[in-house]
């Protein structure tokens, strides 16, 4: 009966380790990102996501009407490339992470700064799928605004 208890108890803790690494690691990727921007890194950012990544940003006209625009993956890391090491700087929190098998999800409230001067805030939205071991980002969305944020 104790050796029930004591392999039952060890199977629970595994499993546990199991899946907090799992969220970790899908953490690990999407920081990836960010480390990535901060440093004006394009390698680093490409290789962040899928070969298919879509990116997109929901936002409002002049006029007040939501609009949701999409970014090839290509012109956003050229453009972030361009920018000065340290001048994009995103600042995240792991609000909710959700992994099925070789798909996760993440929900990312944050504030970004350039040049260390507040910009905007928003959500970021991650579907990561996990090829040949490694988790990558195939869909971002993002929210911006300039109010309402802590």
């Amino acid at each position: 009966m104790k050796k029930i208890i004591l392999m039952s108890g060890l199977f629970m803790a595994i499993h546990g380790i199991q899946a907090q690494t799992t969220e970790d690691s899908v953490k690990a990727a999407v920081n990836q990102l960010f480390t990535g921007m901060k440093n004006a890194d394009a390698a680093q950012i490409q290789s962040s996501f899928s070969d298919s990544a879509i990116l997109q940003t929901i936002a409002r006209t002049k006029e007040g009407r939501v609009v949701v625009r999409n970014q090839p993956l290509a012109s956003f890391v050229e453009s972030v490339a361009k920018l000065p090491k340290g001048a994009a700087d995103e600042r995240i929190q792991f609000e909710t992470v959700k992994v099925d098998g070789p798909m996760a999800i993440a929900w990312t409230p944050y504030q970004f700064y350039y040049n260390g001067h507040f910009s905007h805030c928003g959500v970021n939205m991650f579907q990561l799928v996990r090829l040949e071991g490694q988790w990558r980002i195939n869909f971002l969305i993002d929210t911006r605004r300039k109010d309402n944020c802590e």
